[in-house]
């Protein structure tokens, strides 16, 4: 404690109780706070090492603020925008003359070092908002988040990550002070902050500049944003820099534009994929996979249109709290005479960006007795969703998606067993395209905030019935506070992909609200009606982003069944290519997607460019294959099995189809 304020005889901080210099702050009764805070006797208190989750967030964010604050020993006339920490790293708004460079990032990285080796200190201080706004009067969007700090959300919703700077209850300031108690920085936040900047150490690093919009607006000033990450240690720096490489080369835009799997023509507009035939393919039978899950496991497939009236949406909800993510109405049906006078009243018509409602009109179409519950419907319903541009990437993030959808409607007392019923589908589910790694996030409502919608009874069930199905799988369950959709509480399946990435999977949701809105009934058991329960369903999410991510995972080296080309003929001279054509009909004829290369190039190159394309498995035969009937294998490592009989070679290939197998070597294919 040689740098820090000692208590007084009857208090205790954090310095007293933690003396791991791993501890970097401290959780009091379940909040968040600095190690300088004192505690009573009674408190709870628990540390919170640095390689933690809320240690690295708050690693993190203290890492913002100085990189923020050798901005502006740099640029004295740069504005602060918001600085929040994100996943991996962190990133700071400022709004400035001229756009930084990399020159500029490699000066602000020196000034950074130099504020961390001064081991300044972060201390808290409440302030009212008129001292805020005194104090940061030269700032006018830290005045802005100020001035919205009193209003729904207390402003935390504002902007992305401006909870980091102000939310329900007190205002507050850290300043950085130096070794000589002279305040040399200051910013508008909530903390927690590490308590020097000397701990930050050298396990950071400022990676690249993007424009942003100030809280996401493009009515708003364009701001630049500097995004940077931070560890705990450089050894730690290393390893996720290796990973972030091993990242881009599994980039699924560059390989989707190398394997010619899909694409984003300028003239169909930005966030709108096509996709071409060999990425086609390997979304048929991503499709086809789950139709099969789907069917065994007794879902009935409907079909909805892509538009609808506005009432629908009105009925639903979404107009009223997902408008901003919706296209804007066409207003159509409307009739004008020759003298321009309206005879008939048009009506504004939407793009759907959800299925549910639909659902819901096929529901109510007739009467429903509690015999037919549970009613799984489930539908692959293309939605268009009005992402921001700046927002968009690639198939992760688009702005016209299919959802491999389902609503299921179910009686009170069948609520327990259907999600438990519907996870056990998403795991396996997810197992069976290759992901094995899980744990489950558990998404809750915000106590008065009125985006959620419903009875406080009703959340409070559902969100403990939900909790309950995911503490029974055995999974780690993590809570995600206000993450809810804005009609119920979700389970969301978080898998991990080959590099360690965790990506959001499927979701399950129980909603009490839509039967509610659209009144929806059956006839029980005891003659009189009842209100069903809905449970919102994606395993895969959107079929776009499901095919970035297993485009990822597997690095373009799809198992068998998922390959584009799954076999490829190469003759060792032209004159056996008739004997490969044979070949490749019995495979055909066995429903494998084979073909024979018959292009002029030499037999090493065909293989090469072949290997490149990820193709899993390619068939070489040469005059002694053809005497004997046999083929060699040639597979993705580079070894080669030779003379297998032709019947044998269409065996091995179709069991390893069926068996969703990933063929990389003869062992792969035994």
């Amino acid at each position: 404690m040689s740098d820090f304020a000692q208590p007084s005889a009857d208090e205790r901080d954090g310095f007293a109780l933690f003396t791991d210099r791993s501890v970097i702050a401290m959780r009091v009764n379940g909040v968040l706070k600095d190690l300088a805070a004192t505690v009573a006797e009674s408190d709870v208190v628990e540390p919170v090492p640095v390689d933690s989750k809320d240690g690295l967030d708050i690693l993190r964010h203290s890492t913002a603020h100085v990189l923020a604050q050798a901005v502006q020993r740099i640029r004295p006339s740069a504005k602060l925008g918001i600085g929040p920490f994100i996943t991996d790293g962190f990133y700071y708004d400022f709004g400035v003359d001229e756009p930084f460079t990399p020159e500029d990032l490699k000066a602000i990285s020196k000034e950074m070092q130099r504020i961390i080796r001064e081991g300044q200190r972060f201390t808290r201080r409440v302030v009212t908002d008129d001292e805020a706004r005194a104090e940061l009067a030269h700032e006018p969007f830290k005045l802005e988040l100020i001035d919205l700090s009193g209003g729904p959300g207390s402003g935390a919703d504002a902007a992305d990550g401006a909870s980091v700077e102000v939310g329900a209850g007190e205002l507050t300031i850290y300043d950085n002070v130096s070794k000589d108690g002279e305040v040399a920085w200051k910013d508008l936040c909530r903390g927690p902050h590490v308590p020097s900047t000397r701990l930050l150490g050298n396990g950071w690093d400022l990676t690249r500049v993007a424009a942003a919009y100030w809280r996401g607006s493009e009515k708003n000033p364009q701001l630049q944003r500097i995004y940077g990450t931070a560890w705990p240690s450089k050894d730690e720096l290393r390893s996720y820099q290796e990973r972030l490489a091993e990242a881009e080369r599994r980039d699924h835009r560059k390989l989707g534009a190398e394997m010619d799997l899909f694409s984003f023509p300028d003239e169909i507009g930005s966030g709108l994929a096509v996709f071409h035939p060999r990425g086609g393919i390997i979304r048929y039978e991503i499709e086809e996979n789950l139709r099969r899950h789907l069917l065994r496991n007794g879902y009935d497939v409907v079909n909805t249109p892509h538009i609808t009236k506005k009432d629908l949406f009105q009925t639903s909800g979404h107009l009223q709290t997902y408008a901003d993510g919706m296209f804007p109405p066409m207003h159509l049906d409307e009739v004008v005479d020759d003298d321009g006078n309206v005879t008939r009243q048009g009506q504004d018509y939407y793009l759907k960006p959800m299925n549910c409602p639909f659902h819901n009109l096929i529901y109510r179409a007739r009467g429903r007795s509690y015999r037919e519950l549970p009613l799984r419907l489930a539908e692959f319903g293309t939605v268009y969703r009005y992402e921001k541009s700046g927002t968009l990437s690639g198939l992760t993030r688009v702005r016209g998606l299919t959802q491999d959808d389902a609503h299921i409607y179910v009686a009170q007392d069948q609520v327990r067993e259907e999600l438990t019923t519907n996870l056990n589908l998403v795991l396996e589910l997810l197992r069976d395209y290759g992901l094995n790694d899980f744990y489950l996030e558990l998404s809750t409502n915000e106590e008065g905030n009125p985006k959620f919608l419903g009875e406080p009874e009703q959340w409070s069930t559902a969100i403990e019935t939900l909790r309950e199905v995911a503490i029974e799988s055995g999974l780690e369950l993590v809570a995600d506070p206000g993450g809810a959709a804005f009609y119920g509480p979700k389970i969301s399946v978080q898998a991990r992909d080959a590099i360690g990435r965790t990506w959001q999977m499927s979701t399950i949701q129980l909603d009490f609200n839509q039967p509610e809105r659209f009144e929806l009934e059956y006839t029980g058991p005891d003659g009189a009606k009842h209100r069903p329960v809905m449970i919102h369903r994606a395993l895969l999410g959107s079929v776009e982003r499901f095919f970035a991510i297993l485009l990822e995972h597997y690095a373009g080296d799809f198992p068998l069944w998922l390959a584009p080309a799954q076999v490829v003929g190469v003759p060792v001279a032209e004159q056996f290519g008739d004997y490969l054509d044979e070949v490749v009909g019995q495979l055909r004829a066995a429903g494998v997607r084979a073909e024979v290369d018959h292009s002029d190039d030499r037999m090493q190159k065909k293989i090469r460019n072949h290997t490149t394309s990820k193709v899993p498995l390619i068939l070489i035969a040469g005059e002694q294959d053809r005497a004997a009937g046999t083929v060699s294998f040639r597979f993705r490592d580079g070894s080669q099995e030779n003379g297998v009989p032709v019947a044998d070679a269409i065996d091995r290939i179709r069991r390893a189809i069926a068996a969703h197998a990933r063929v990389m070597t003869s062992e792969d294919l035994a």
